[in-house]
């Protein structure tokens, strides 16, 4: 009899951790919307907005195309962030001068007042902590991120290393 019982004690204790794993991920891409929702209220850009923005910020000016390769998105995600900022009088686009086909994207004042206020991306205070731990506690978390992906199957998905919201996932965490 003790025999049968362990099994089924097994399929439980599985049970409730699959269920522990799958509510942590749904409390991390909670934590990520509420961030930008946060920052929507707050100063009228969203997440991806506010990463955008800091990116120009470093360089100054930047080519679409330049910026999405230097954030990780695809060219048409970063197009419909600038049109979005732009329409937000956030950013100006200009003509290159060297090639007149050639867009180049630069911050507004009224952009530059907002960046002075808004809190960093949720990545980066990710970033610190992580870094924070000792190397092993980082590829243990590395290791299982990596493999939690792989039973999702997920390996195939185009992600970029920037946390993102609804705006660019099209993603709508009511569904979970």
């Amino acid at each position: 009899m003790k025999q049968e019982q362990a099994p089924q004690t097994e399929k439980i204790t599985t049970g409730l951790r699959c269920r522990e794993l799958l509510v942590s991920l749904r409390k991390i891409i909670r934590a990520i919307s509420l961030h930008s929702k946060d920052l929507n209220r707050k100063y009228g850009i969203t997440g991806p907005q506010l990463i955008v923005l800091q990116e120009l910020l470093t360089y100054g000016q930047i080519s679409v195309t330049a910026l999405a390769k230097s954030i990780s998105l695809s060219q048409a995600t970063a197009t419909d962030i600038v049109n979005r900022l732009e329409k937000k009088e956030l950013l100006t686009k200009i003509r290159s001068d060297q090639d007149k086909r050639r867009i180049i994207i630069q911050l507004s004042e009224k952009c530059l007042q907002i960046l002075e206020q808004a809190p960093p991306p949720l990545q980066e205070t990710f970033i610190k902590r992580f870094s924070n731990l000792e190397e092993w506690e980082q590829l243990m978390i590395l290791s299982a991120m990596k493999r939690v992906v792989h039973m999702m199957a997920a390996e195939k998905i185009d992600a970029s290393p920037i946390l993102a919201a609804e705006e660019i996932t099209g993603f709508n965490n009511t569904t979970l």
